[in-house]
């Protein structure tokens, strides 16, 4: 265990986060080019899958986009490294709010709940763009809880406890400065 993490418990700043996280990106990215460079000489197999049905478009993007970037997240920051490759960057880990790893099944759960508003974005999307048994209104309202997840989950470190989002204070987790 890295006692330097428990003896430097200062808050790191939304800033440093978002930058952090565009760090990420870039590899976020370069994977999402990677599918759709492999996905153009397989469009007959592919192209049903997106097609179809709402439900089967979500788990198809579930399966290729976000659980592949979840678990990214969740076992980088659930390892000995206790960050991604962007937070290592900015020289910045998570940890339990005792400054102590977090280990790897509280960085799954953390992982999952910072990607719901993610995840929510997909299943309404995919629900005003294919044909869909919800009636408006329920999918304005999910597009509306999507905005709202995403403003809160990007401004609660502003006047969180420690800094943290709101995903982190239900997980006990927050980002700190490494040394």
């Amino acid at each position: 265990m890295d006692d330097r993490l428990h003896k430097h418990p200062r808050s790191v700043s939304l800033g440093t986060r978002i930058i952090a996280f565009m760090w990420d990106y870039i590899l976020i990215l370069g994977y999402i080019i990677l599918l759709i460079g492999v996905s153009f000489p397989a469009r007959p197999l592919v192209t049903p899958l997106f097609t179809t049905t709402p439900l089967l478009a979500e788990l198809t993007g579930f399966l290729f986009i976000t659980l592949p970037v979840y678990l990214y997240f969740a076992l980088c920051e659930g390892s000995k490294s206790h960050a991604t490759w962007g937070k290592r960057k900015m020289g910045i880990v998570v940890t339990g709010t005792n400054g102590l790893p977090i280990g790897l099944v509280p960085s799954l759960f953390r992982s999952a709940l910072k990607f719901v508003p993610w995840e929510l974005a997909h299943f309404t999307i995919w629900h005003m763009v294919l044909p869909s048994d919800y009636p408006d209104y329920f999918i304005y309202s999910l597009l509306g809880t999507v905005y709202g997840l995403a403003i809160i989950y990007l401004i609660s470190p502003i006047w969180g406890k420690n800094k943290q989002t709101v995903y982190d204070s239900i997980a006990g987790t927050v980002v700190r400065y490494k040394d």
